[in-house]
C-alpha cells in the first residue's frame, strides 16, 4: 500500500550507514497491524551492515566530538526544526506501520522532537569543575568526555519518541549513534535519519539498521568498538543485552519493564482519578511501560470510582488510526492480542469479573476491547505481570500501609501513580513507592524537562533532564603539578 505523504522524501526503506541509504539484497515486511496490509518492505540487515556501521560511526566520531557544542547545538537545532515542519507526514507514518491513532501519532511527534530541542540547549552546558588541589602547587580539574559510539535498541510503541530520546543526548554529548529500530516499526526511525541528513548532521553520526535482530544485537554487544549501549524494552531483554555488554565492560541505560500500581485513595477527588485513569491506561491501546497496571482502589470508593470507570471505558471509540476520532487502534499484533486475552482468561477463571470488554474488538484480530476487571487479587497473572493492553484490572485495599505494600510487591519500579487530598500523605506515599517516577494526581508524567527511569528490575539510568546526558559521558581527572615554580 501506498503511503500518502506530502514529503515523500520521508518514506526511506533502506539501511542508512554513513550517511547513504543502502538497501541490501534481503528484505522483510512491514504490515499495518489495523488492516493486515504490507506497509514497505524494508532492507533486512545483519551482522555485515553493522559491522560497516558500527566502523562509520567510529570514523565520523573523530570530528564529531572536535565540534564546538554551539556547533553540534545548532545542527540539533536544525533537525527539530525539521521534525516539527514534518509533524504530519512523521506522524502518518507512524500510524501506518504501528496503530496508534493519528491524533496520539501527532503527540508523539511533538513529544520526540522535545528533547532534540532540550538536548540541543543542553549541549552548551556540559560544566566540568575546578576542584581545590591537595597542595599549593597542584590544581584538581574535572572535565567531561563524550563516552564514544553508542548503540541504540528502541522498541516499537514509540518508534519516534524512543529513539529521539536516546539520539539527542548522545549528538549533544558527542558520541556518534547505530540505531537498531523494532522491525515493525523501521520507517519512523529511517525518517527520522532522513531528516537529519536534510539538518547537516555528518554522514556517520547517526547509523540506523534493522533486520536480523539477533545477529545485529550480538554485534552491537560484543563490538570492543561501542562503549555505551541504551536499551528500551522487556526485562528478560534488557538483561540478555546486559550480560553480554559485559565481554565489553560497556556502560548500558535500561529502560526495561513495567508494572504501574494506579491508587484511588479514599480522599481523592474520583472525577479527576477517573480522567487520570483513562488517560494512564488507555494512551496507545495501553502499550507503554509506565501505562497502569494494577488500579488500587479504596474500599470505600470502590464500587463509585469502577462505575465511573466503566462508563468512561465505553465510551471510548475503537478503529483505525488513520479514522477520525478513533482512540484506541490496534495492539501491534495478533501474538500480543491473544496473549492479552489469555491474561484475561486467567483472571477469569480465578474469580476475576469482566465488567465491560474482555474479548477481540469486530475490527480486526488485532483489535481489543477496552476492558475493565473487578474481584481480581494477587494469584492473577495480570498482577505479577506487564498488561501492555487496554486492560484495567482493579484491586481493593483498605489501609495506606496495605496500598504501599501491593504497590511495591512487584520485581519492577517503573512508575507509580496515586490520587489524594492529603498534603502528607502526598510525601509519605510518595517516598515509600519503590520506584522511579511518581506521578501525584496527574495520569500523563513524561516530558523532556525530568528524569526519566525506573529501579528494581525496571532498568537504569535516566533519559531526559539535565541528567540525561550523564550516561553518553566520561569524567576525566586532571591532577596539574609544579604550579608554584
Amino acid at each position: 500500500m501506498a503511503i500518502n505523504l506530502k514529503n515523500k522524501t520521508l518514506l526511506k526503506t533502506g539501511a542508512l550507514i554513513n550517511g547513504e541509504w543502502v538497501d541490501g539484497n534481503n528484505h522483510y515486511n512491514v504490515f499495518n497491524p489495523s488492516t493486515g496490509d504490507m506497509v514497505a518492505q524494508v532492507s533486512c540487515c545483519g551482522k555485515q551492515e553493522t559491522v560497516i556501521a558500527v566502523s562509520a560511526a567510529s570514523k565520523a566520531l573523530k570530528l564529531w566530538k572536535r565540534k564546538t557544542a554551539k556547533e553540534r547545538a545548532q545542527l540539533l537545532r536544525n533537525w527539530f526544526n525539521l521534525i516539527v515542519e514534518n509533524q504530519r507526514d512523521l506522524a502518518v507514518i507512524l500510524t501506518e506501520e504501528q496503530g496508534k491513532p493519528l491524533s496520539e501519532a501527532m503527540d508523539e511527534i511533538t513529544y520526540g522532537a522535545s528533547y532534540v530541542e532540550w538536548f540541543a540547549e543542553e549541549a552548551k552546558r556540559i560544566y566540568g569543575d575546578i576542584i581545590p588541589g591537595p597542595s599549593n602547587d597542584k590544581k584538581v580539574v574535572v572535565i567531561k568526555d563524550p563516552i564514544g559510539v553508542v548503540a541504540c535498541i528502541t522498541p516499537w510503541n514509540f518508534p519516534n519518541a524512543m529513539l529521539t530520546r536516546k539520539i539527542a543526548p548522545a549528538l549533544a554529548a558527542g558520541c556518534t549513534v547505530i540505531c537498531k529500530p523494532a522491525n515493525n516499526t523501521p520507517l519512523s526511525a529511517n525518517a527520522l535519519g532522513e531528516l537529519a541528513i536534510q539538518a547537516g548532521i555528518p554522514a556517520g553520526v547517526i547509523n540506523i539498521v534493522s533486520g536480523y535482530t539477533r545477529e545485529i544485537g550480538a554485534e552491537l554487544t560484543r563490538n570492543p568498538i561501542i562503549k555505551k549501549l541504551t536499551f528500551t524494552g522487556s526485562t528478560p531483554v534488557g538483561k540478555k543485552l546486559m550480560r553480554e555488554c559485559a565481554q565489553t565492560v560497556k556502560r548500558t541505560s535500561m529502560e526495561l519493564g513495567g508494572n504501574a500500581p494506579f491508587i484511588v485513595f479514599d480522599d481523592a477527588d474520583l472525577d479527576a482519578a477517573v480522567q487520570g485513569a483513562m488517560i494512564s491506561k488507555f494512551k496507545n491501546a495501553g502499550q507503554t511501560c509506565v501505562c497502569s497496571n494494577r488500579i488500587l482502589v479504596h474500599n470505600t470508593v470502590h464500587d463509585r470510582f469502577v462505575k465511573k470507570l466503566i462508563q468512561a471505558t465505553q465510551q471510548l471509540k475503537i478503529g483505525d488510526g488513520m479514522a477520525a476520532g478513533t482512540q484506541i487502534g490496534p495492539v501491534i499484533d495478533e501474538g500480543a492480542a491473544q496473549n492479552i486475552l489469555a491474561l484475561i482468561e486467567d483472571a477469569v477463571a480465578k474469580g476475576g469479573v469482566v465488567m465491560t470488554g474482555g474479548k477481540n474488538a469486530v475490527n480486526g484480530p488485532c483489535f481489543i476491547q477496552p476492558t475493565v476487571l473487578t474481584q481480581v487479587d494477587k494469584t492473577m497473572r495480570i498482577f505479577n505481570e506487564e498488561i501492555f493492553g487496554p486492560v484495567a484490572p482493579v484491586f481493593i485495599f483498605h489501609t495506606e500501609e496495605e496500598a504501599i505494600d501491593i504497590a511495591n510487591s512487584t520485581e519492577f519500579g517503573l512508575a507509580s501513580y496515586f490520587y489524594t487530598r492529603d498534603i502528607g500523605r502526598v510525601w509519605r506515599v510518595s517516598e515509600a513507592l519503590d520506584c522511579g517516577v511518581v506521578g501525584v494526581n496527574v495520569g500523563a508524567i513524561s516530558n523532556e524537562m525530568a528524569p526519566f527511569g525506573g529501579v528494581k528490575e525496571s532498568g537504569n539510568g535516566r533519559e531526559g533532564s539535565k541528567y540525561g546526558l550523564d550516561d553518553y559521558l566520561e569524567i576525566k581527572y586532571l591532577c596539574m603539578g609544579g604550579l608554584d615554580k
